[in-house]
């Protein structure tokens, strides 16, 4: 259950940020004939064309937002996160692990010591 529940949330996320892009998209559009309709018609700014460059800044915007939603999250994406969390999980693990062998092996040597020094004040005792 709780599977599904996460895997609805990333269809609705990722509809989401479509969704977004197209709305993007749309303006971008709009906004584009908007801009060349103040400069060429209003003669707002009648030294140059200004308005190129506005769109073409708007564009690599636009270009930017593309390439987040379609190929970043592809590599980025849900997958690639679980896959990362799961390494370092791994990595933990052996960390772990290796640490709790030098533990182990240091109360192995920390008993023997102990055993060592019990045997050795015996057998001073036993010669006094």
């Amino acid at each position: 259950m709780d599977n599904q529940f996460e895997l609805f949330e990333y269809a609705r996320k990722r509809q989401k940020q479509k969704k977004r892009l197209y709305t993007h998209f749309i303006l971008f559009l709009i906004g584009s004939v908007f801009l060349i309709i103040i400069n060429k018609v209003l003669n707002v700014g009648e030294q140059f064309d200004w308005f190129v460059w506005a769109i073409i800044a708007w564009l690599f915007l636009l270009c930017v937002h593309f390439v987040n939603v379609f190929i970043t999250h592809k590599f980025m994406g849900k997958d690639w996160e679980r896959k990362q969390i799961e390494k370092l999980v791994v990595k933990q693990e052996l960390k772990i692990k290796e640490l709790a062998k030098k533990v182990e092996k240091e109360t192995q040597l920390k008993i023997e010591d102990n055993i060592n020094i019990e045997s050795d004040l015996n057998q001073s005792e036993t010669s006094i």
